[in-house]
Parts: C-alpha cells; structure tokens; sequence
C-alpha cells in the first residue's frame, strides 16, 4: 500500500471511529510504528488529525469561543504556570504586547514590579489590572469591543497594534494545530495576524488542552511563531515536530 492509500486508511478509520492507537494501525496496516508516525505527522499537517499520546484522533471543530468568565474557571494551574514561565521571557526594557485571554492575564499578573517595559494589550481585563497594579508604561489597542470576551478586535484594534514594534508578542488561542492558530471569529483574524507581523518574537501562550482544535478561519501559520509555551499534556511527538520546525517549545511547571 503506497503512503497516500495508507493515510486514506487512516484518514477514513478515523472518521467512523473519532481516536484509534498507532498499535492498532500497525497491525491493521502490516507496517512499522515508524511509518505510521510518518503518515500522521503529514496528515496533521494537513489539518486532517491531531497527535495524542500513543495515537490519533480526529480535531475538534470549535464553532464560538467561551466568554472571558467561563474560560477564566477552565484549566487555571496551567494557565498560572504558562504565564509565570512566559513572564521569564520579558527581556529589561522591552515593548511587549499581550493578546486578549485569561493566559495573557496570568502573565501580567507576573509584571507589576517591571516598571522597565512597555505594554500594549487589546484586553480590558489585563489593562485594568496592569493599571491599577503596576508601574509599567500601558496602552490599550481600543477598536470594536467585544463584550464577551472583554476585548478589542477588528481591523481598527489592527490598526492600532501596526503602530508599535514588539520585541515579544504573546498570542492567544482558543484552537491551534499543526496548520497553525485558528479562530471561529473573523475579526480576531486581522488582530493576530497584526501581532505577528509586528514582533521579532511571536510567542503562542496556550494550554495543552487547545491542541487539535480548529476553528473556521486560520489567523497565523506555525511558521510564523518563535515559540510556544505550553503545558506537559501536549504529546511529545508534537513537541518534537515543533522542535523540528524550529519553534522553541517552553514547557511551563
């Protein structure tokens, strides 16, 4: 069976079945482990799987974002420790811009004492807190407000960020995969893209849980990042094809 029926077989097992393990793929498949892994690293590239630990499954299509507060009560021991180990990463005197999310928020919970840096944000909540608790300089993106997630977004929130020249952006994500970040909302597109373009540093800050998940519209590809931090449930087969791509992975706690 040549590679291209092989991922076919895989691709369409899949579909019926949502998750299948790379032993079973072997036997089924008559071919090494090695193989295999070969045949999902292309299909996750492809956006048609996701890596998991000892297999494979399908993405999940996410089709609206939690708001602010319910996100603020999922995965919040990783999201502290993503954002202390993403803190680390603000060189003395640094133009930072955090992203809209409750991720960025537990970073600039680790800011107050930098009254060295300069930070953008289009999220209401970091820029509140980042007001009242530090001595950092601060702007806000302003743009079209988006209640839900207590944020700004749109082409004029874009605008606004393209002014600035970050030394590290930290982006947020509610899905990403090997294709890249994703959004189900097409005016965070043009925010994300702005934040990438105007960093010399692009830094994913995303929980392990937001892997394999995929929205409607792709915002920024994995090429454009210079690293991720993350938690240890990403699996390694995806840090190591991070690596290889020559995205810094930071694994937080």
């Amino acid at each position: 069976m040549i590679p291209a029926e092989r991922r076919h077989f895989i691709a369409s097992n899949l579909a019926g079945r949502g998750v299948i393990s790379i032993a079973e793929l072997t036997d089924l498949l008559g071919v090494s482990h090695m193989t295999i892994r070969r045949d999902i690293q292309q299909l996750e590239r492809d956006g048609q799987v996701m890596s998991v630990t000892g297999g494979v499954q399908l993405p999940e299509r996410i089709s609206v974002e939690p708001s602010h507060v319910v996100k603020a009560r999922l995965q919040h021991g990783q999201k502290a420790a993503i954002g202390k180990a993403a803190a680390e990463l603000v060189p003395e005197g640094a133009v930072i811009y955090l992203d809209a999310g409750t991720t960025t928020l537990e970073i600039a919970r680790r800011l107050p004492d930098r009254s060295d840096i300069t930070v953008v944000t289009n999220d209401f909540v970091v820029a509140a807190f980042l007001a009242q608790n530090s001595a950092c300089r601060l702007y806000h993106s302003g743009g079209e407000v988006e209640r839900e997630n207590q944020s700004c977004v749109g082409e004029s929130a874009a605008q606004s960020i393209r002014r600035f020249n970050f030394d590290v952006a930290f982006l947020s994500t509610s899905s990403w995969g090997m294709r890249g970040v994703s959004t189900p909302a097409e005016n965070k597109v043009p925010v994300k893209q702005a934040i990438v373009k105007c960093a010399v540093k692009p830094v994913l800050v995303t929980d392990s849980s937001k892997y394999g998940k995929v929205g409607t519209f792709n915002a920024v590809p994995l090429e454009a990042l210079g690293a991720i931090v993350t938690d240890d449930g990403l699996a390694p087969s995806v840090r190591d094809a991070l690596t290889g791509m020559g995205i810094a992975v930071h694994i937080a706690g």
